[in-house]
């Protein structure tokens, strides 16, 4: 099975993209990030803005 990194932007909801690997997938979502926040400009809508809280959780599935 082929490890995949996904990664999410709680502030930017439908903001998401994917790598082959961690560095991949953060490089990816710098690119994301701009992109939508850019559309949103666009498309003359707010940017987000809020506090979020998140924490990381780890699963090992055997």
């Amino acid at each position: 099975m082929k490890k995949v990194y996904v990664v999410t932007v709680p502030g930017l909801p439908g903001c998401v993209t994917q790598g082959n690997n961690r560095k991949e997938a953060l490089e990816r979502i710098q690119e994301a990030i701009e992109g939508h926040i850019e559309a949103l400009n666009l498309i003359g809508m707010p940017v987000p803005k809020g506090n979020i809280e998140f924490d990381e959780v780890r699963v090992h599935v055997s």
